[in-house]
């Protein structure tokens, strides 16, 4: 049984900061996404693309799994350009080698980017000024 948690700490940076909201769906299959969430499970993502993201200006990055559907919370600069980020990360070694390792998992194209599978989500409510 799943619990409902009470809230996840948010990290506090030093400058301003924006966040991109981007989705994705996976195949509907309990043993694969059973096995994506470990892939992901601290300790098994790759260390070059955790810092690849780092070396592209990503400060900090939340994946949240409902069903079959991702959720992706990405904290930036508040400078950043995702489209160059994005490309940038792309070619960095073993970026490609790991969206291919993962695509097995997800609704989209084979050989697609990181860039290409996320797609991105419109804010439609918030009441902060």
């Amino acid at each position: 049984m799943n619990t409902t948690p009470t809230g996840y700490p948010v990290k506090e940076f030093d400058g301003p900061t924006k966040r991109f909201v981007r989705c994705l769906s996976l195949r509907n299959d309990s043993a694969l996404i059973a096995e994506y969430k470990n892939r992901h499970a601290k300790g098994n993502i790759w260390p070059e693309i955790i810092a690849g993201l780092k070396q592209v200006g990503v400060l900090e990055m939340e994946i949240y799994i409902n069903g079959t559907n991702l959720t992706m919370i990405v904290e930036t600069p508040a400078d950043f350009d995702w489209d160059a980020a994005m490309g940038a990360l792309a070619s960095l070694p073993r970026q490609q080698e790991w969206e291919d390792y993962m695509a097995e998992f997800q609704l989209a194209e084979p050989g697609a980017t990181s860039s290409e599978k996320w797609q991105p989500m419109e804010r439609m409510f918030h009441f902060y000024e």
